[in-house]
């Protein structure tokens, strides 16, 4: 019982966060960051959301796989280059489903909007991953790695493409609340072995 309640506790605090916070926490905790200005960390933040958010729709158009395994791995989905596939998770889409409803959270995740807010997720890893959205993401960031006279080259920044693709999915699905939320709950909820608390 004493579970439940902080975990409860847990998933109420977790909704009372923003987005963006959300999204600098996901920096903070990325290897790499530890140690950054939090200001800085905010900063890519807002850029990152700002490109994902402004993003063009696109359909992924990689090969989708749906499969069980999800809970136990801590995915919803995930996107691999080579072949260009989709691998949806439909234990963890439906568990996801389950948590919204019993959270009363359908106003932000209408029925469905799991399944479409992956695949636009992915779409945007995709999109990241092939063409000239990576240059963009970078430059939007502002992370100046080099300068050579006239020439400026931006460096990666780790976990922006994550905070850019949930910015795009709930942008495109019409979410009233980013996916990272009810990514953070079902972490939040889901025991190591994939079955819920």
């Amino acid at each position: 019982m004493t579970r439940t309640v902080t975990t409860g506790r847990a998933v109420r605090e977790l909704a009372e966060l923003d987005d963006i916070e959300f999204a600098v926490r996901l920096l903070a905790a990325t290897p790499t960051h530890e140690g950054r200005d939090p200001r800085l960390l905010r900063q890519w933040a807002y850029a990152a959301e700002e490109f994902g958010a402004t993003l063009d729709p696109a359909r992924c158009t990689a090969r989708i796989i749906e499969r069980d395994g999800g809970l136990e791995r801590g995915l919803i989905a995930r996107y691999t280059s080579r072949p260009p596939a989709v691998e949806l998770y439909t234990d963890t889409l439906a568990a996801a489903e389950e948590l919204v409803d019993r959270l009363g959270w359908r106003d932000w995740y209408p029925v469905g909007s799991v399944r479409a807010a992956a695949l636009a997720h992915e779409a945007v890893h995709q999109r990241l991953h092939h063409g000239p959205d990576r240059a963009a993401l970078r430059r939007s960031l502002g992370h100046v790695v080099l300068r050579l006279g006239r020439h400026t080259a931006y460096g990666h920044v780790a976990g922006a493409d994550e905070i850019a693709a949930h910015a795009h999915a709930r942008a495109v699905c019409g979410l009233g609340r980013s996916p990272l939320l009810l990514t953070a709950a079902l972490a939040a909820t889901a025991t190591p072995h994939g079955r819920e608390k």
